[in-house]
């Protein structure tokens, strides 16, 4: 991913086939589908790949049970689909969660259900053990045939509450089944890429870049780190900016042909608590549950704290969200509400985020009711430019499916064939995943020097890529930092590998420092020397990119500097008591 490379190749023939403009993941993975049947694509993507929507998921890879009684089955069906595909694929970032829904009516919800099914209401409501038993069932059905997982079953309420006594005592069932998380969603989206970089010069990428409408034809491609601005001349654009669409095709078009608006964007926004008692509470399983006002919120373990969350509310501007106090507020209020026991405490919200769901536009009143499904709509060119295909909608489950389907409307617009299919398609971390991982951990330990702890942690962050990892941390002098879960060598592979162009690219997407909560004021000044060494940043540089991640810290994620230095000390106490114990 060698961005002079990249614009040097742009320099000497700036046709391509295809240009993608968007690197979430929905445009990663068409990309990804385009390069691998050897199509001459470009991907241009204005901030960090998956530094949007696909980085503020609820971390779930589920089916949507709730979109069954929008009448969704089809989606439901191809994301249980793709759900499991992925549990195949991306074993490393991809695991089983056993989810359980509380349950405090029997017959509620089932006259409204069905009301709403047919689009007479559009209230929400809560849904008692009928509705959601209906739901469970067709769900089991839908997965009949592959049986990864268990199917759903049902307790009382005295063996709910014997094994979780915090619960609402006023529930009457629960219901446990299975969907899946995952741990790493911004690092997929690196793998998809690098996936689809592995096809050969025919593919390229670039973040922090944009492309706008020449005014002597073609378009204008401007570097964003080195401010270049080179023409290029595609054939088709793919237009995946997922909530960004409407804005996107404000540059691809004159003000006078502009397409009428395609998206209708609602926030989700999520806390990540630190509450070890909370934590271990929930046994592992995530807490599907109904807030008062029938909307759904969620509560699970998050790389080893917990993550609740989400709202639902119409914006119109996706560039400026961030979950707002009113908003942790309702989060908090349904966390009270469904365990009512549990207090948390300001300073126990270690990060915050919130994204944009790529919604098809609608004049629904019930956020709820919008379809989640995805579709692409192809727009004719301006002036004899090329047309432009926009992905509209799309979860981050279906990710991969949606992908080839605008890849085979692109291929069948190129008149090209279609060369091999994804659906199989292992990638990253996951490719050559071990049956035995702790005997592939003690050869890889063997065979590096490195310690057999240090192997696992890195074999977690990674999968089977931790081996060249841990090859490249063996093969200088590498340098501890001061989370002793990280080394100076990993960060520097992970800034000359993945196309780290900022202190928030690394610290928030290449690694899961920022979103663990793990990440202090020492750990980010070091991270930032790094990176300047390995850019050849002046000190001046240095201190720009420093204040601008602390600035973009505290305004989206809640983490202020102050909170980065108090966790100095945290740090330096866990290292004490570490060694102490060692």
């Amino acid at each position: 991913m060698n961005r002079e490379e990249t614009l040097d190749g742009l320099r000497k023939s700036p046709k391509v086939d295809v240009c993608v403009l968007g690197g979430g993941i929905n445009g990663l993975s068409v990309f990804r589908e385009l390069a691998l049947q050897g199509v001459n694509v470009l991907l241009v993507e204005r901030g960090d790949y998956c530094s949007g929507a696909s980085a503020a998921l609820s971390r779930m890879v589920h089916g949507g049970l709730r979109y069954l009684e929008n009448g969704e089955f089809s989606l439901v069906r191809e994301s249980l689909v793709e759900r499991d595909r992925l549990l195949r694929n991306a074993p490393h970032y991809v695991a089983p969660l056993p989810t359980t829904v509380p349950i405090f009516d029997v017959f509620s919800g089932l006259g409204n259900g069905i009301v709403r099914f047919l689009g007479l209401t559009h209230r929400p409501s809560r849904r008692g053990a009928i509705t959601i038993k209906a739901g469970l069932g067709i769900y089991d059905f839908l997965t009949r045939k592959r049986a990864l997982m268990p199917k759903h079953q049902f307790r009382g309420r005295r063996s709910t509450l014997a094994k979780w006594p915090a619960l609402n005592s006023a529930i009457r069932n629960s219901a446990t089944y299975y969907d899946a998380w995952v741990s790493h969603p911004e690092r997929i989206g690196v793998e998809i890429l690098r996936d689809g970089l592995s096809a050969g010069p025919n593919a390229a990428a670039l973040n922090y870049a944009t492309i706008e409408q020449a005014p002597a034809g073609g378009f204008l491609l401007r570097d964003d780190v080195s401010g270049e601005v080179l023409t290029i001349n595609p054939s088709l654009i793919i237009n995946a900016t997922g909530g960004w669409i409407d804005i996107a095709n404000g540059a691809l078009f004159p003000e006078d042909a502009r397409p009428a608006p395609l998206m209708g964007g609602t926030k989700g926004s999520h806390l990540i608590i630190d509450h070890p008692g909370l934590r271990d509470m929930l046994d592992g399983h995530m807490i599907y549950y109904e807030n008062e006002d029938g909307r759904i919120c969620i509560l699970f373990p998050y790389l080893g704290k917990v993550l609740v969350g989400s709202t639902d509310i119409r914006v119109d501007d996706p560039r400026t969200v961030r979950c707002e106090a009113d908003e942790r507020d309702y989060i908090l209020q349904s966390l009270a509400f469904v365990l009512p026991g549990i207090v948390i405490r300001p300073e126990e919200i270690v990060f915050q985020f919130a994204g944009v769901r790529p919604l098809p536009a609608s004049n629904d009143s019930f956020t709820g009711r919008i379809p989640r499904d995805h579709f692409c709509t192809m727009l004719e060119g301006s002036d004899g430019g090329p047309p432009v295909l926009c992905m509209i909608g799309g979860k981050w489950t279906t990710f991969r499916s949606f992908g080839e389907l605008a890849a085979d409307m692109a291929l069948e617009q190129l008149g090209l064939p279609r060369r091999l299919d994804t659906a199989e398609r292992t990638f990253g971390g996951g490719r050559g995943f071990p049956d035995d991982r702790d005997d592939w951990l003690r050869q890889l330990s063997a065979t590096t020097g490195l310690a057999a702890d240090r192997v696992a942690t890195l074999f977690t962050r990674y999968g089977t890529d931790a081996a060249e990892i841990a090859r490249f941390i063996c093969a200088g002098a590498d340098q501890a930092l001061p989370h002793a879960g990280y080394s100076a060598r990993e960060l520097i592979h992970l800034i000359r590998s993945e196309a780290v162009e900022h202190l928030d690219d690394l610290l928030l997407r290449r690694t899961t420092l920022a979103v663990s909560g793990e990440l202090s004021l020492d750990v980010a000044d070091v991270a930032l020397a790094i990176l300047a060494a390995e850019k050849g940043w002046p000190p001046q540089r240095a201190a720009e990119e420093r204040a601008r991640f602390l600035t973009l810290l505290n305004d989206r994620h809640g983490v202020s500097e102050d909170t980065l230095s108090a966790r100095n000390e945290q740090r330096s106490e866990l290292c004490e008591t570490s060694a102490r114990s060692g």
